[in-house]
């Protein structure tokens, strides 16, 4: 089964996340299982949430479904197996060169692939991705032929790439593209009405590679929720806490503006955002965040996933694209990871310089990293 408009990512909820209230196991099994109930058949989970718990718990809500009647999305590429946390950093990247050797890569990829699939309960997913990736990740043959290994053996059935977890990494998801399409099937960015940039810059290169592209962090936030309004309070450790001040002000500004669009074509402000996710070239699936807000306030997420249930056909009109350009340009609103000229250290897990290959990717698709690809501080 292949990859439907709507999908389930196990950060919903709350409980491999800091987003929102933290849902007890049985409600979480419940949430995915009334998600399947309602038609959205694609689950996403990643090896690294919960070191394997976010994989269990949804083996235990999909458990005794049809095999075939669901797609399951896998995420490998963070290794929890033999390397310590790294604080807020995360766990290292399997491809880290302190970890192993390229040589080891396959026999890594092979053993997290096969643990992730005995945790979910099943024999093969359907999408394999690979998780936030370093420039290893993103550039080299042996990850790659390591991957193609994957589906020849039949633990998937189709491969792709998922960069983050913060936004950027635009030229290497290109060169990534450009360099293995033949291999991969789907990639996954971030995108939204209010976060066009810089995900909808890789977007003619997939669709050139007929790579289909699905989106997470559509709800912005959880403002195209339409319940994180101003004066809004976070839970202890939420990420959102961490974006700039004053941007749900600055957001719920913006979707004012939008309304009348909304009303015109009777959407919720999440299905205006998917429908306009699913408008954009090479886009074929929307992963939005579904949070139920602390201390029950707010939308009930049930409800929010009826909505993504739900959602409509949508045909936004040339000129409604156009005015949505405008409320939502967010050009050069914050540092990307990825590859920067302005790098010029020893590379990192998610920052390195931009080399002569990558500049030509830059060229090649009328992309000027110095006016394209950098943060504008305040007042320039």
């Amino acid at each position: 089964m292949d990859v439907t408009k709507a999908a389930f990512g196990t950060w919903n909820g709350g409980r491999f996340m800091n987003y929102g209230e933290r849902l007890s196991e049985d409600s979480w099994i419940q949430l995915v299982r009334t998600a399947y109930q309602v038609g959205v058949r694609t689950f996403l989970t990643a090896d690294v949430y919960g070191n394997g718990a976010a994989d269990m718990l949804l083996g235990r809500a999909l458990e005794g479904l049809p095999r075939d009647s669901y797609c399951l999305v896998g995420m490998v590429g963070h290794d929890f197996y033999s390397a310590r946390r790294d604080g807020a950093k995360g766990f290292p990247r399997f491809s880290d060169a302190q970890l192993r050797s390229p040589s080891e890569f396959g026999s890594y990829l092979r053993m997290a692939t096969e643990k992730s699939l005995e945790r979910c309960r099943v024999d093969r997913f359907d999408v394999l991705l690979l998780h936030n990736p370093d420039q290893t990740g993103y550039t080299s043959d042996r990850v790659w032929t390591s991957l193609e290994q994957l589906r020849d053996v039949g633990l998937t059935d189709r491969l792709g790439v998922a960069p983050g977890p913060a936004n950027g990494f635009t030229l290497d998801l290109i060169l990534c593209l450009e360099r293995f399409g033949a291999l991969i099937d789907w990639a996954m960015i971030i995108l939204n009405p209010f976060e066009p940039w810089p995900g909808s810059l890789v977007l003619p290169a997939a669709e050139k590679q007929e790579v289909s592209v699905m989106t997470r962090v559509v709800d912005y936030g959880g403002v195209f929720h339409d319940d994180v309004k101003p004066g809004h309070s976070y839970g202890t450790g939420d990420h959102r806490a961490f974006r700039p001040a004053g941007w749900i002000e600055s957001a719920n500004e913006k979707l004012e503006q939008l309304r009348p669009i909304l009303d015109r074509h009777h959407l919720t402000a999440l299905q205006f955002a998917c429908g306009w996710c699913l408008q954009q070239p090479a886009v074929k699936s929307v992963v939005p965040t579904l949070i139920q807000e602390v201390g029950g306030r707010g939308k009930r997420i049930d409800i929010k996933l009826m909505e993504l249930a739900t959602l409509p056909e949508v045909n936004l009109e040339a000129s409604e694209l156009t005015r949505i350009k405008e409320i939502g340009n967010n050009q050069g609103c914050m540092h990307l990871k990825g590859s920067s000229r302005a790098h010029t250290t020893t590379p990192i897990a998610d920052q390195w310089g931009l080399d002569s290959e990558l500049e030509a990717v830059a060229r090649r698709w009328g992309i000027d990293p110095d006016r394209e690809l950098v943060h504008m501080a305040a007042g320039q």
